[in-house]
């Protein structure tokens, strides 16, 4: 999971770009990753934005032209104000609670089932709420059958985090065998009917790949993948 700023074609029309690490909650690093999607009018839609350096933006310019920046939860809110100086002609989408939190920042819409009109053609989404930790709006790709997620699951390499880090992501279940929702997520649910209707909508997608913002991307079976992940909800 290190710092690739290239774009790697994911699917047709989906692009990942991995980022530099960033540094949370106590000290806890957490690497960066983006996703850029083409529309189906040609413009770009670039979901969880990472840190812009000259060579992502020369990159991404080179593909189309940016018309919508998307935050998928209000901890994923670190490097819009960057992103939207330098394409401030792009509509910027917020998660529920994100506009409370970055009262800097015009928010063009939020992100509800209702919102994803603009991108029928393309994309799919479910709001995953009843967690008092944050709303994650999860996103289905049809082109190249992917769904996004950003934090509900994660994934880290052995060795990853050191000393009492390296115990408590233990506990978190953040450096398990495979992706998993971690721990902390689970017992933030104090509405699991809503967050299990969420689940059940999005295991109706016909997902191959699923990608994550800190883990490594499934390539196959991505369905399956989600049900055993929220099995302890379902």
């Amino acid at each position: 999971m290190g710092c690739d700023p290239s774009l790697q074609e994911f699917g047709p029309g989906l692009w990942l770009v991995d980022g530099p690490i960033v540094t949370a909650a106590i000290g806890f690093h957490y690497p960066t990753r983006m996703a850029v999607i083409r529309l189906s009018d040609g413009g770009l839609l670039v979901w969880s934005p990472i840190a812009l350096s000259a060579e992502i933006r020369s990159a991404v310019n080179g593909l189309s032209e940016v018309r919508h920046l998307v935050a998928p939860n209000s901890l994923h809110h670190v490097f819009l104000s960057e992103w939207r100086l330098a394409y401030p002609s792009a509509r910027l989408h917020a998660p529920f609670g994100l506009a409370e939190k970055r009262r800097d920042l015009a928010f063009d819409g939020e992100l509800t089932e209702q919102s994803a009109v603009i991108w029928r053609d393309d994309l799919d989404l479910v709001v995953v709420r009843g967690s008092w930790i944050t709303t994650e709006v999860v996103f289905f790709h049809r082109a190249s059958r992917t769904v996004l997620f950003a934090d509900l699951l994660q994934q880290f390499p052995p060795g990853w985090f050191r000393g009492w880090r390296a115990l408590i992501a233990r506990w978190d279940l953040m450096t398990a065998d495979e992706p998993s929702v971690p721990r902390k997520f689970r017992l933030a649910f104090t509405n699991r009917a809503s967050a299990r209707a969420a689940i059940e909508r999005i295991l109706a997608w016909p997902a191959e790949k699923v990608v994550m913002a800190h883990g490594t991307p499934v390539l196959e079976d991505g369905r399956a993948f989600i049900r055993r992940a929220f099995a302890w909800l379902m």
